[in-house]
Formats: C-alpha cells, structure tokens, sequence
C-alpha cells in the first residue's frame, strides 16, 4: 500500500488549521462509522465491559473460597484453553450453520454462554446452586464466560473483515488503497470500542463490588451479554460466504488442545518448549492448508505478512524485576501503578482516535517501523531512572522518578494497542473469502504464540541476568538488551520484506 497521492494544501489561518484537525483526525472516527460495524463494536464493547464483575470475582474468590494460588494458576490452563483452539470455531463459525445463520446464532450462542457463566457465579455466591461446591462452581462459571467471549470475538474478528465491501455498487473492483484504509478504520473503531468498554467499568467494578453482594453484582453483569446480543439485531449481520468443514483443521485443533493440556498437566521437562514448538508446527501447517490453494502471488504475500506480524510480537520484555526495582528502590506504590494503568488506559483511545488517519491510510509496514521506533525511544527514561536519571532531573529541574514514570506510561502505553490496529489490518486484508472466521482465529493462534516466543527469551534473559527481590546489580544490563532486541528484532523482518506485503 502507497502513501497517500495528494496531500490537503494546508491551512493557513487558526480556524482554518482547527478545522483542518478536526476533518483530518478528530471526525474520522465519527464519518467512519456505519450501520454494519455496529454488531462488531457491541461485541468488542461487551467483551471490553466484562471487567464489570472482576472486582467482586477476585473478593469472592478470597473471602469464600478455599483455592489457594496454585490450584487458581492450574485453572488458569483450563481457562486458556479454548482461546488455544480458537480454530476449531472459526470452523464451525465459517461452515456451519445454526438454522440458517453463521453469524447472528453464534453471536445468540456465546452471549448464552457467557451469561450461563455468570448465573452459575451468583448461584455460587449467593449458595442457591448445590449442585457443584462453591469451587467448583467458580471453575464452571470462568470457563462458560471464557467460551463465550472466544465464541463471540472469532464472530467479531470475521464480521470484520466482511463489512468492508470488496467491490462498487457496479460490481467493478475498488482500489486496493481503499480495501485497505476502510479495514484499517474498522480495527481502528473495534479497539476503541473495547478500550472504551474497559473504561466504562473501571470506576463501576469497584463501587459495586462496595455497595452490592458478590450474588448481585454477578446477576448484574447479565447486562453484559445483552448489549452483544442487542447489537446483531440492529444491523444485518450474515454472510453469503460458505466453505465445506476441513476435517483436517477442526479435529487437529482438537487434538492440539488435548495436547497442551496433557503437557500442561504432566510435569514434563522443558513443558513450555514443547508446547511453544508443536504449536507452531500445529499452526503453520493449518495455516499452509488454508492458503495453498490461493495463487502464488497471494500465498507469498500472506507468509510474508504472517512473519512480520510474528516478529513485531515475539519481542521480549524486562520481566517483573525491573517492577520489583521500582517499588524497592523508587518507592512506587499500588496507588501510583494505578494512576499509571488509568492514565495509559485514557491516553491509548485518545492517540487511536487521534492517529485514526495514519493508521489506516498509510503504508502499514511504515507504521509498524515508526511505532517500533518510537516505542524503542520511549523505554530509554526506564533505563535512565536505573542510571541515575531521576537524582539529575530532581537537581536541576525540580521533578523526580515519578514524573518521569508519569510522562513515560502517557507517552509509550498507546503503542501496543496502536500496534494492533496495523496488524490486524493485514490479517483482515488477507483473510480468504468463506474462511474468514477460520483465518483470523489461526492468525490470531500466531500472534499469540509469538508473545510466548517473548516469554521465553524474557525467562531466558532473566536467567542470564539475574535479578530478584533485592538483587539489582545485573538489571541495567537487562534492560538495554531487552530494549536492543525488542528494536532490531521487528525492525530487520520489517526492512526485509516490507516491499512483498
């Protein structure tokens, strides 16, 4: 994709610029969005709203139950499970049909699920369900919500893709460029519509969690599922597109699931490289059936685009010790992370909505570089405050650590949503006609294999550089390698192939 032909002639008077802003960024979002997309949004929105009972799930879990931490990180396996076989429902969302419908029942079906879920936490609160012991209980209702959330965003992640017309009301072809730019906008709006669905409980979880029962809370969170449920009402929300079911990709993802959690379960040596390898060996082959198919032209330019999209994530980070630093040594505090995670939270819609434009218009592998850039130059402060740089910035500037930290998470916190939206654009714009489901749940499998391949290298970093509660000596250098291979890493695939995408 090419930058942009023609450029605006620019505005010279201070209404004129405002204006200028506000036709250019600020009412993009706005003229963008249409009458489809509103089913995708309810669902991104709802998921993001689901945050409404975590508050009070946490403090039930604590006050009531008898699971200790490690028996809750064993569920965790359980619980990730069916986001691991996300492909088995993209099959089924792509080639089977619930009473005519591929898109309107499945949304009807994990709206059902996830309100299944929370049912079963109130019956498990409030002691009105005996069925199961309350923790059971708990286990039940997390993996209901679970599969109901995965149902409905590999719904999501299809719808949009579909939403964004392939060809004029003549049925002659449109520009790639516009393909591209209106794709873009869709994952654009899609994240500011889960963004704002988390801010829109963050408050509210725990102001309910003070003034209402864990029972009440957990029945108020039905809401949740309306709102997805609602939105496939309002617009139409079905596609033509049909593919036979490929046995091949829903009984591998089964057996794959099986796997993992056989290793997971098992206590085998080297458990996390083992599953890291089968699964990209899982993956990629279903990926190459998916596309060997296509014309050789496409087919490159989708393996190309799968590696960048594989790099960008497979970055590693600092881990926990460079947190640990932080409250030791700089004395943070809950309350300060907590500002933090707001002030990132608030900064990322703004810079969405604010470089909805370039995000969507421009070259995508452009972005990715520039946001690689950008973000390798925002961790530089993190580095100065382990150097020494707060006690300079307190000498002569009058602020410390804190500002810093401030200024540092408004800055940088934005880049890894603004990421997503490049990314998911490619995956939307290579995703095969009647196995758009099934494209995105596998690319989606992709990405999240690649933030394991981070995992790893964090581990492996870490056990190089040792840093633990108290023992700082050897974190400088973890974070300058951290930062070095978190820039060359995505930047080098990047110049690699940016020009086969």
């Amino acid at each position: 994709m090419s930058e942009p032909a023609a450029a605006a002639p620019a505005p010279t008077g201070l209404a004129d610029r405002l204006r200028h802003v506000w036709n250019d960024n600020l009412a993009r979002p706005v003229r963008a969005l249409k009458a489809a997309y509103l089913p995708l949004l309810m669902i991104y929105f709802a998921y993001g709203a689901l945050g409404i009972i975590d508050v009070s799930r946490d403090m039930w879990v604590k006050e009531s139950l008898s699971l200790t931490p490690a028996e809750l990180a064993g569920i965790g396996v359980w619980l990730s499970l069916p986001w691991t076989v996300k492909m088995v429902f993209g099959q089924l969302v792509d080639s089977v049909p619930i009473l005519g419908s591929q898109r309107r029942a499945y949304v009807l079906i994990g709206a059902g699920f996830t309100s299944a879920g929370l049912v079963t936490l109130a019956g498990g609160a409030g002691g009105w369900l005996t069925f199961l012991r309350p923790d059971g209980l708990f286990v039940l209702g997390a993996l209901l919500i679970v599969l109901g959330a995965v149902i409905q965003d590999v719904v999501a992640d299809a719808m949009s893709t579909e939403v964004v017309p392939r060809t004029e009301a003549d049925g002659s072809a449109r520009p790639d460029a516009d393909i591209r730019a209106d794709l873009g906008m869709v994952q654009v709006l899609g994240r500011l519509a889960l963004g704002i669905g988390i801010l829109s409980v963050a408050g509210l979880s725990g102001l309910l969690a003070t003034v209402m029962s864990r029972e009440q809370v957990f029945l108020a969170g039905l809401v949740i599922p309306a709102i997805s449920v609602t939105g496939v009402f309002l617009a139409r929300a079905e596609t033509p597109e049909r593919q036979p079911l490929d046995w091949r990709i829903l009984g591998g993802g089964l057996a794959f699931g099986a796997f993992v959690i056989g290793v997971a379960l098992g206590g085998i040596p080297y458990a996390q490289e083992v599953v890291f390898a089968v699964s990209m060996a899982v993956i990629c082959t279903m990926l190459w059936l998916l596309i060997r198919d296509l014309d050789e032209k496409t087919r490159r330019s989708i393996i190309f685009a799968s590696v960048i999209i594989f790099a960008f994530r497979a970055t590693p980070s600092v881990g926990d010790g460079y947190f640990w630093w932080t409250l030791d040594i700089l004395k943070f505090d809950e309350a300060f992370y907590g500002v933090l995670r707001q002030t990132g939270a608030v900064i990322a819609i703004a810079a969405m909505w604010l470089f909805s434009r370039q995000l969507t218009e421009y070259s995508v592998t452009t972005v990715l570089f520039w946001i690689a850039v950008a973000g390798t130059l925002l961790s530089l402060p993190n580095i100065g405050l382990y150097y020494g740089l707060a006690d300079w910035t307190q000498a002569n500037f009058g602020f410390g650590a804190r500002t810093i930290a401030l200024v540092d998470a408004a800055t940088s916190s934005p880049f890894a949503q603004l990421s997503m939206i490049p990314l998911l654009t490619l995956v939307a714009y290579y995703a095969p006609a009647g196995r758009r489901a099934t494209w995105f749940a596998l690319m989606a499998s992709l990405m999240n294999l690649a933030l394991v391949a981070g995992q790893l290298q964090t581990k492996y970093l870490n056990q190089i550089f040792t840093v633990g509660r108290g023992v700082y000596d050897d974190l400088g250098q973890l974070l300058v390698i951290a930062t070095v291979i978190g820039f060359v890493l995505p930047v080098t695939v990047i110049l690699m192939f940016r020009k086969r995408v």
